[in-house]
């Protein structure tokens, strides 16, 4: 948790007093709890829609949506009861049955949402993201216009916390209909139900506002009259911006840390952000297992914190540090789990000679895929040096393209292996092993025994927390040890610049995702 300003009375509410300037290092990708799978996005909807709980200014969470709950004896099923007073921005009252299209909608898989694991927890929510059962089979009931029952396939200590997550979201029908393909495209063709809703996004440009949403049921509590949000993809620029008073907040990529680390307003924090390598196992080369073993061991990886990012940690698990413990032993389970795929020259060529002559190849060409931000390219850059530094007869080429385009790129499959970067929903490691950014997861890495581990992680094991802890453990070792589905990079930290002027901003407990519902300006 962090809560960026010391608490504090707010003065006037009104005027332009309460208008916030903040930089974003990339482009909105949409506005659908259904498609989103970027960051940017993520706080965009986070801000602008709300679902049966929201976190509260000390980062736990809290009913948001709904009134009230109760809880079944075996914990399996929840009952809520939804304000009444709750309404869209359009003016539809938020009922039962928005949260039901909603979550039917993100386990269909003709939707083919990149958030469908996240209703693994959900009964039947596997299987209907399988294809196995009809969406009408999920565990999600309206009992009646503000009533809503939700069924667990086995109980999870983490319930709450998934709840505040995006894909949870509900949507409305009816203005969903109306959109068809185009919902979420634009601000305009999207309705909202959190304390702000979107304003002057057109889908491609890089400005727009969150201006307090008045039909929001807590708009009391709210004291910002609008953010304005600009893509500012070069620290030097949002430096200079923050300095001349035209940026309240900035964010700060790896090569201005120390330029910015004595200025006024400076803040920097090791988070639970991952980098990763992911890889495309449809493509002959991606799809060789010793290959991505060598690239998952060839490169430093305390270089790269050291002397290119300045802030964060090596990462040589999915699950970073600091972010799960043992309920039993209070154990932290990076360390419990330990090192899957650490930096080790040695071993990175035997795999990679083995590739070599798998793939019947001496010289092996491939492409490697990023955003155009600051910070992705020059990672890029130092993965694509010590690649083919470290691997004799590797080339590597290096795309870095729009936030937007890269994500529809890797959608598409048309990558060989891409760098990206992921925060979670919840403080548990399963959220790490079972997603984690880690594309295409759920539809392409079918080995049956990381499958049989999750799934008794999440039933036989549900109530066991020693045995379920181990289980993930087994599971993230079949994942990276055995299989290298996915190369971890680092943990990411956040360094950023904020005026003192700015209250009770918050940072999500997760990532690097801003909440603006308590936030004032002095």
């Amino acid at each position: 948790m962090i809560i960026l300003a010391a608490c504090g009375k707010s003065s006037s509410s009104n005027g332009s007093k309460q208008v916030l300037k903040v930089a974003t290092n990339a482009e909105m990708a949409t506005l659908s709890t259904t498609k989103y799978s970027d960051t940017t996005s993520l706080e965009a909807l986070e801000n602008s829609f709300e679902g049966l709980y929201r976190f509260n200014a000390k980062n736990k969470p809290v009913l948001a949506g709904a009134s009230s709950v109760s809880v079944s004896k075996d914990q399996k099923t929840y009952t809520f009861n939804l304000r009444e007073n709750a309404k869209w921005s359009n003016g539809d009252s938020v009922t039962a049955e928005d949260y039901v299209y909603a979550w039917q909608k993100m386990v269909d898989p003709t939707a083919a949402s990149p958030n469908s694991q996240r209703f693994q927890p959900i009964k039947n929510g596997t299987q209907i993201a399988e294809g196995k059962l009809p969406v009408k089979d999920l565990g999600i009931k309206a009992l009646g216009k503000y009533k809503l029952q939700v069924t667990l396939e086995s109980p999870i200590s983490y319930f709450s916390e998934l709840m505040t997550g995006a894909p949870f979201y509900p949507q409305d029908k009816k203005i969903v209909k109306k959109y068809g393909s185009d919902y979420g495209t634009s601000s305009a063709k999207t309705v909202y139900n959190g304390p702000f809703v979107v304003r002057n996004w057109t889908g491609t440009n890089l400005k727009w506002s969150y201006v307090k949403n008045q039909k929001y049921w807590g708009k009391k509590d709210v004291k910002l009259q609008k953010v304005n949000v600009q893509v500012v993809k070069d620290s030097s620029t949002a430096g200079k911006l923050y300095q001349t008073n035209k940026l309240d907040y900035a964010m700060l990529t790896t090569d201005y840390i120390k330029q910015y680390e004595h200025t006024a307003g400076y803040h920097s924090k090791t988070i639970p952000l991952i980098g990763y390598m992911s890889f495309n196992v449809h493509r002959k080369t991606t799809a060789n297992v010793h290959f991505r073993k060598a690239i998952a061991m060839a490169f430093n990886k305390k270089s790269l914190v050291k002397n290119i990012l300045h802030v964060g940690a090596p990462l040589n698990g999915i699950v970073p540090k600091n972010f799960a413990f043992n309920s039993k032993t209070g154990n932290d389970y990076r360390q419990d789990a330990g090192n899957m795929l650490t930096y080790n020259l040695k071993e990175a060529r035997k795999e990679w000679a083995e590739a070599k002559k798998e793939l019947g190849s001496s010289k092996i060409n491939i492409q490697l895929l990023t955003s155009d931000t600051t910070d992705s390219k020059q990672i890029g850059e130092y993965l694509q040096s010590q690649l083919e530094t470290n691997l004799p007869g590797l080339t590597v080429s290096l795309q870095s393209i729009p936030l937007k385009s890269r994500l529809a790129s890797t959608t598409e499959h048309n990558y060989d292996i891409v760098y990206g970067t992921w925060q979670p929903d919840y403080a548990d490691p399963v959220n790490f092993i079972s997603d984690g950014g880690q594309y295409h997861l759920d539809d392409d890495y079918n080995n049956s025994n990381f499958r049989n581990l999750l799934d008794k992680a999440s039933t036989t094991y549900a109530t066991n927390p020693t045995k379920r802890w181990s289980t993930l453990i087994q599971a993230e070792k079949q994942l990276l040890q055995k299989d290298a589905f996915t190369a971890p990079v680092y943990q990411g930290g956040m360094s950023y610049l904020l005026k003192s002027k700015v209250k009770d901003l918050q940072i999500s407990p997760y990532g690097t995702v801003l909440f603006y519902r308590n936030a004032n300006i002095k």
